[in-house]
């Protein structure tokens, strides 16, 4: 029996996770070894400006109690530190200690070097290929 081709959702997944691997290894190299896969998915939704534990529980699409875990591993490590909600005193957020954002604009410089080094092994035009279909917008959008 003849072997299919994999599906694209595969391949999409194996090149993400490469690309998170190559990060984390960054991470290892840049002092942040501590830092977990899972802790790297919560800090990539995380953006630069506080966001509540559910908000960031909808966007990874785990519960509100892992959110809470990874963010208190993530505030042991110095990392993030949680601020009361400017529109509800009931409400803490969640952002990017001085050390947090050290960590996230070192990740930031390993990005763009994987994309470099992306860019040379596929050539400009591949890659800026890759750039654009990705960017579309997809059904469901």
């Amino acid at each position: 029996m003849a072997q299919t081709a994999p599906y694209l959702r595969n391949l999409l997944l194996a090149r993400s996770e490469w690309m998170e691997e190559r990060v984390l290894q960054g991470a290892v190299r840049n002092g942040y070894g501590s830092v977990t896969p899972a802790m790297n998915r919560l800090f990539s939704r995380m953006g630069h400006r506080p966001v509540g534990l559910s908000e960031l529980a909808r966007r990874l699409a785990v519960s509100r109690q892992a959110v809470h875990q990874l963010a208190r591993e993530a505030e042991r490590l110095g990392l993030v530190e949680f601020v009361p909600s400017a529109h509800d005193a009931r409400v803490r957020m969640l952002q990017f200690s001085a050390k947090g954002r050290d960590m996230s604009a070192s990740a930031a410089r390993e990005l763009r070097q994987i994309e470099d080094e992306l860019r040379e092994a596929l050539g400009e035009e591949d890659f800026l290929a890759l750039r654009r279909i990705l960017a579309r917008e997809w059904p469901g959008d």
